[in-house]
């Protein structure tokens, strides 16, 4: 055993990994991605009206709760599935945006008729800032009409280009169909 003042030593940076011998190259897939410039730019997009937030001092909102915060305001109270339909998304992915929701005070939960179910309605501190973010919402719908005004294929269209070729043939459909002739895939 080592003195208390010298870790172990850590040899398997050392030790080639057992399913991957070190006498054979590995391209990794992951230094190029044709989706990571989609995703740094709508990161890029919420940490911009993050900073609208932090700018105006409204705190403990994610731009990515507005849609259901102002539907909440609109709407009133709803339970979690109701919630989930009116905004598109899973009951699993709302569950947890609105556990999230609670944790920053935007949202508070009461038990529905029975126990699988739970009503969701505003905070007396979100119902004073909804009307500020619906203001941020437009603000940003107008500024993204904007930007597509700028450029030659608008975004809206491109998305409605995928989702028609993806009705044509799933993205399922797409990698499985390359994975069937990929050997790693299947294990060779």
């Amino acid at each position: 055993m080592p003195p208390a003042d010298q870790p172990f030593a850590d040899h398997s940076a050392d030790q080639p990994a057992a399913d991957h011998p070190a006498d054979q190259p590995f391209d990794d897939p992951t230094d190029t991605s044709l989706w990571r410039p989609l995703h740094a730019l709508v990161a890029s997009i919420d940490a911009a009206i993050s900073q609208v937030y932090a700018d105006a001092a409204i705190k403990g909102v994610k731009p990515t709760w507005v849609r259901e915060l102002l539907r909440l305001y609109r709407t009133g109270p709803m339970t979690i599935t109701e919630l989930a339909e009116a905004v598109d998304r899973t009951h699993s992915a709302l569950s947890q945006k609105v556990a999230a929701m609670k944790a920053a005070g935007l949202v508070r939960t009461t038990p529905g008729p029975d126990a699988r179910t739970k009503h969701v309605d505003l905070t007396p501190k979100a119902r004073h800032l909804a009307p500020r973010l619906a203001a941020e919402w437009r603000a940003t719908e107008a500024t993204l009409a904007d930007l597509e005004a700028e450029i030659p294929y608008p975004i809206t269209q491109a998305v409605t280009d995928i989702e028609q070729a993806l009705a044509r043939k799933s993205f399922h459909d797409r990698i499985t169909e390359r994975l069937r002739e990929d050997p790693a895939w299947r294990g060779e």
